[in-house]
């Protein structure tokens, strides 16, 4: 699953990255706080990958280690993608020609629906919205499946789109179009956060399917 990075940990990264490496106390002089702060972060960002630890001879005295921003870290500090989709999506839609503007958007809803995977048709809505859950989350969306009431909902608890989404809401209908082709199943946005709600809901149109499970 994809980790996603806090905000206090991309400073951190990138403060780390501009010194190149360094040891612990070289660390704690260039971003200012304490051995002990720095060790735990250090710690923690080497287990999700991010930091890497390398061990430098010292002649005839006692090797030193030091710590630098792993290829995970680099590819984290470089995924700050909102403004160049914000642009190639409103290029899309200014298309002037309507076969050409169509066929673009299919093509990118038949790429997304690759990158997720078709689910197993063989298996009940439930299970296959888990399929997609389990897909979206190991690509950082915060995504659950509630199965709680007559019918199972996929919930989004923050909009992976949120500025885009502000500027078009075509993106939410592109979404619900990719997760239908995914579900191979009718879905309805029922709940949108571009509209107030805290969440975005999609859920399972009626089918003759449903109510026989």
């Amino acid at each position: 699953m994809k980790v996603a990075l806090e905000s206090s940990d991309r400073q951190f990264l990138d403060q780390l990255h501009r010194l190149g490496s360094g040891t612990v106390s070289e660390i704690c002089e260039a971003v200012g706080v304490t051995a002990t702060a720095v060790r735990q972060r250090l710690v923690r960002l080497q287990d999700q990958g991010f930091v890497s630890r390398v061990i430098v001879p010292s002649g005839r005295g006692r090797p030193h280690y030091v710590y630098q921003v792993s290829e995970s870290g680099l590819k984290q500090l470089g995924e700050n993608y909102s403004d160049l989709a914000l642009i190639l999506w409103q290029e899309m839609q200014s298309i002037e020609e309507p076969v050409l503007r169509e066929r673009v958007v299919r093509r990118v809803r038949e790429s997304m629906v690759q990158r997720y995977g078709r689910t197993d048709q063989s298996r009940s809505l439930t299970d296959r919205l888990r399929q997609l859950q389990v897909s979206l989350a190991d690509r950082g969306f915060d995504v659950e499946v509630d199965d709680s009431g007559d019918f199972p909902i996929l919930r989004e608890n923050s909009c992976p789109y949120q500025e885009l989404a502000a500027n078009d809401a075509g993106i939410c209908d592109l979404e619900q179009e990719v997760f239908q082709e995914v579900l191979g199943t009718q879905m309805v946005l029922t709940k949108c956060c571009r509209d107030g709600h805290h969440c975005c809901e999609f859920h399972p149109q009626q089918t003759e399917e449903l109510v026989a499970g």
